[in-house]
């Protein structure tokens, strides 16, 4: 009778033990749990951080001959195509009013023509407008006709410009560029504007100023549209040599 008693209690005690092994076992798995689902919620942090980025840009300034005699004068804007970015300045005597300038030509206005310096990289529109801001301070400046022009990537840039600083110029012509056509209605509507693409241009489709084109004049914009049958994406080789496209700058002044 003694024994049974022993062996009975000795098996309470054999269960008690594995019931709390069991409850041991449990326990830390489920704060195992509780810390591993705590530690995989997502979260929304709330700060912020000022921040700072510089760009050097070389650029060429022509100031025409009776710079000196005048009260205040014109200035067109000029940015260069891809082809330009990245390299040596005289590289911008490639194409557009550089390369005419190089030639002897003469022009009644101002000209500014950054060079991009990043070879793979979209112009920077902000470092380019404080670039303007500079001459502007520095040089007897007309604001009130500061004119607008690129090719390629730079006539890409010329419309991220008017869209982003829509009341600085005074008239701008863009040369087969990237258009950002959702934007189209930020551009002011009292700058004119005129536009070239070649129709068989490889590089940056025909169809982004043809379309550009059609949703300014939808919404009543002045607009000039120049296309060039059959050329390719060197459809400024033509435009920058029609002596229109200088007189139209030259009697374009803002409202």
């Amino acid at each position: 009778m003694v024994q049974n008693v022993s062996d009975n209690r000795n098996s309470l005690n054999k269960r008690l033990l594995i019931g709390k092994k069991k409850f041991l076992v449990f326990a830390f798995g489920f704060a195992l749990f509780l810390v591993q689902g705590c530690a995989g919620q997502s979260q929304l942090i709330s700060d912020k951080v000022e921040t700072v980025s510089t760009e050097v840009l070389s650029y060429y300034l022509y100031l025409p001959e009776d710079y000196k005699e005048s009260s205040r004068v014109p200035l067109l804007l000029f940015l260069h195509g891809g082809g330009e970015s990245g390299g040596n300045l005289e590289d911008l005597k490639t194409n557009g009013p550089p390369k005419m300038l190089a030639e002897g030509r003469e022009f009644p206005f101002a000209i500014l023509a950054p060079q991009n310096p990043n070879k793979r990289k979209w112009w920077n529109t902000l470092a380019v407008m404080k670039l303007l801001e500079k001459i502007v301070k520095d040089y007897k400046i007309d604001t009130n006709r500061i004119y607008l022009t690129g090719l390629s990537r730079g006539g890409g840039a010329a419309w991220e410009l008017c869209v982003q600083y829509p009341d600085k110029f005074a008239a701008m012509a863009v040369v087969c560029g990237m258009a950002p056509l959702p934007y189209a209605a930020w551009i002011n509507k009292d700058m004119p504007i005129w536009v070239f693409h070649g129709t068989e241009d490889k590089s940056i489709p025909f169809s982004e100023s043809e379309d550009m084109v059609a949703r300014l004049r939808e919404m009543k914009y002045n607009v000039t549209f120049t296309k060039y049958e059959g050329v390719g994406h060197d459809s400024w080789i033509q435009a920058y040599n029609t002596e229109e496209l200088y007189e139209w700058f030259m009697n374009q002044k803002k409202k």
